[in-house]
């Protein structure tokens, strides 16, 4: 032995690791919202998905989450957007239905 040791298999030749290609995922996302606030009405889809982010930063905020990579930061920010978006959706839908009466 002369007390050399093998290098990693990353740096082996011929093992090198591609990086993974980017994933578009969240253009799809959105292509979705924009598909369902078409066919549905803006307002209830902003509801709906205020809703269920308003619930998913009420559980991490439980868990210890204080700032958010969110433009605003503070998780409590955070919340009032959503809550404030969740109230207006249901308002403007609730007035959308009660016209169409």
């Amino acid at each position: 032995m002369s007390g050399r040791t093998e290098p990693p298999a990353a740096f082996q030749a011929g093992t090198e690791r591609r990086p993974e290609p980017f994933d578009p995922l969240r253009l799809c996302v959105y292509t979705t919202i924009g598909v369902l606030s078409w066919l549905l009405t803006p307002a209830l889809v902003v509801a709906v998905f205020s809703g269920i982010a308003l619930v998913a930063y009420s559980r991490a905020r439980r868990a210890g989450l204080v700032q958010s990579k969110c433009k605003l930061g503070d998780t409590r920010l955070v919340m009032a957007y959503l809550g404030f978006a969740f109230v207006a959706g249901v308002g403007f839908t609730i007035y959308r239905v009660i016209q169409l009466i």
